[in-house]
């Protein structure tokens, strides 16, 4: 997704009290990375390892800095930062006087300038996670996201295998839907995946026999979230007489998505099977392998124990 000064400016100034100084005709100019940068160095001139692709946060150091250093020095540095065409823009903090000769290079180079009202800390916070929310790669998927335990399960399987009619038992069971039918899915900082619904779909699952049904009015507030982070994927599938399904769970496979691996169960679907039963204790199960204990190992590691005392 692309994401332009202007398109910033318009749609979150409000939220991020943001005003522009300066530069209303290179308002294009494209955000490309979600990542910030304090450019102290770079004012003072030393250009190694800017990373001028990022949106620049002058706070109160980097603005005394402007206020108080040498004119010509500040000039040049200014020149030598601003003269690189994938900076998109400079933000002012704590909503200070703007140092002349800052404006003034900006006009000159037509790198917009911006000022907020909010703190340096804050800006940063608030800013990152729109960028992050605007910029992550991301993915839709078909499938069904819910909440159990606390851990975000996405259920796939082919059309007509159950998917949604497991994730009604699942909200009779307590636990909280995020997603029907298509998953919104975004790799966000540290390998995290998140997913969402999106809009039109929100609260809404379609059961056959049924049809489309509003999970929020039936089952109340408490049955439905907004997001969730993605830790397991459950994989549906017909019961084949003749494949070979995991027995013991020495084996963790993993499924990849955005680059992102999380673990994968195949479950196997024949009549008389509590799928939602089983996802429970799936999703508790990987609770504690996450948490350093895994079940399969333990109980194998005991029989390796017990034949070689005989």
């Amino acid at each position: 997704m692309t994401l332009t000064v202007g398109d910033l400016l318009k749609e979150q100034g409000e939220r991020l009290r943001l005003e522009l100084v300066t530069g209303e005709k290179a308002l294009l100019r494209p955000i490309s990375v979600a990542d910030l940068n304090r450019p102290g160095l770079a004012l003072s001139g030393f250009l190694e390892h800017f990373r001028a692709e990022r949106v620049q946060i002058i706070g109160i150091g980097e603005q005394a800095y402007c206020a108080k250093a040498p004119a010509r020095r500040l000039s040049a540095s200014l020149a030598s930062m601003l003269d690189f065409p994938s900076l998109p823009c400079l933000i002012m903090t704590h909503n200070l006087k703007t140092p002349p000769l800052l404006a003034q290079a900006c006009r000159k180079h037509g790198v917009p300038l911006l000022r907020s009202n909010l703190d340096t800390a804050t800006l940063v916070s608030e800013l990152g996670e729109v960028l992050e929310s605007k910029l992550s790669s991301s993915v839709t998927v078909h499938g069904v996201l819910v909440d159990v335990y606390g851990l975000g399960v996405l259920i796939q399987g082919e059309p007509g295998i159950g998917k949604s009619e497991c994730a009604l038992e699942l909200l009779k069971r307590g636990h909280i839907l995020v997603a029907d039918d298509a998953v919104h899915i975004q790799h966000r900082r540290g390998g995290v995946l998140r997913g969402s619904c999106p809009d039109p779909l929100k609260h809404y699952m379609e059961v056959r026999g049924l049809g489309v049904i509003d999970v929020k009015l039936l089952f109340g507030i408490g049955s439905i979230l907004d997001r969730t982070r993605i830790e397991l994927a459950i994989l549906l599938e017909a019961w084949h007489s003749g494949t070979h399904y995991e027995r013991i769970g020495l084996e963790v496979k993993k499924t990849s998505i955005l680059d992102v691996d999380i673990p994968l169960i195949r479950i196997p679907v024949s009549p008389g099977r509590n799928l939602a039963v089983l996802i429970e204790v799936a999703a508790l199960n990987q609770r504690l392998r996450s948490q350093g204990y895994f079940s399969a190992e333990t109980f194998n590691q005991r029989l390796i124990d017990r034949m070689r005392s005989k």
